[in-house]
């Protein structure tokens, strides 16, 4: 059964992973668990399924030394759970075949809707909840929400979720509302990442206002925030925490950034900061992972 999860505290698995610097000041904190929902890693243009065969040694090896490691680490403070899913192939998000994309996105979806069930069958205990996801992780998250959370008596566990990397339109909920400051808890957070000044053709395209979160200020409102704000990213190099690597302002349905600051960004091209929706802003996330659990115990004890 265990192999069916990518992390999860009954096994050594990569989200367990600190970067070499917090190593020494690392403090586990077993009441509180995360569910991670992880992006997208089978990615093939010549692969003709519509989704991945979940024993896919290959693709299960990618989404651990990938998303597993660089993301899901940030949230290791806690207990994390990380399901392995059917998950849609990349290209579900750009065919034309729209009826097979909706069921290749309702197999994964259903995928992890049963895992979270197990989840809470057999591992949850009554312990505060985080969601955490990115992009097609995030597709799904917004579905479990609603299944689970949203005016459901399970939003009282739920100390945030962090569904990044994907729109999330307003009025999406019936009760869950977005989180506007750094301790707000039973909330959503969420943002898209580009270069200040970029708006792709989907954006633009984007008929619906979204909910945009700056995780330099944890509002929901248009202030810069300098790059001086930002605590650390993790990049290629697991170990090395670069300070200060970018700024944020949110825009419209997006959060813009000047271009990152790390050694090599010179050679930086793109635009699309999507795969650094989390890692750019690693060490702020981690730091608001801590002080919402401190808030949530706080106010339910009180």
């Amino acid at each position: 059964m265990l192999d069916y999860w990518a992390a999860t505290p009954y096994k050594k698995n990569l989200s367990d992973s600190l970067p070499e610097s917090l190593r020494n000041r690392f403090m586990k904190d077993t009441s509180v668990d995360v569910f991670f929902l992880h992006p997208t890693t089978f990615e093939s243009s010549t692969d003709k399924r519509w989704n991945a065969n979940i024993n896919d040694s290959a693709i299960n090896a990618k989404t651990d030394y990938s998303t597993i490691l660089y993301q899901a680490s940030v949230f290791n403070e806690c207990r994390v759970f990380a399901p392995r899913y059917r998950q849609a192939n990349l290209g579900a998000y750009f065919t034309k075949d729209t009826a097979a994309a909706v069921a290749a996105f309702d197999l994964a979806y259903q995928d992890l809707k049963t895992a979270f069930q197990f989840y809470l069958d057999h591992y949850n205990k009554g312990r505060p909840i985080v969601i955490a996801s990115h992009s097609q992780g995030s597709t799904h998250a917004i579905r479990l929400l609603k299944d689970f959370f949203d005016g459901k008596p399970l939003k009282n566990k739920l100390v945030a979720a962090y569904v990044i990397g994907m729109l999330i339109p307003e009025n999406s909920f019936e009760e869950l509302q977005q989180c506007t400051d750094s301790l707000q808890t039973g909330c959503f957070i969420g943002w898209r990442s580009f270069k200040k000044g970029y708006e792709p053709d989907f954006i633009k395209a984007e008929t619906k206002k979204c909910y945009v979160t700056n995780p330099l200020t944890w509002t929901n409102v248009n202030e810069y925030a300098p790059r001086e704000m930002n605590l650390g990213a993790i990049l290629t190099n697991f170990n090395k925490i670069i300070p200060h690597a970018v700024d944020a302002q949110i825009h419209a349905n997006v959060l813009w950034l000047h271009k990152p600051r790390f050694p090599g960004s010179i050679f930086l091209l793109t635009k699309n900061y999507h795969i650094g929706d989390l890692n750019l802003f690693y060490m702020n996330i981690r730091e608001n992972v801590h002080a919402r659990i401190a808030a949530y115990k706080t106010r339910v004890t009180n």
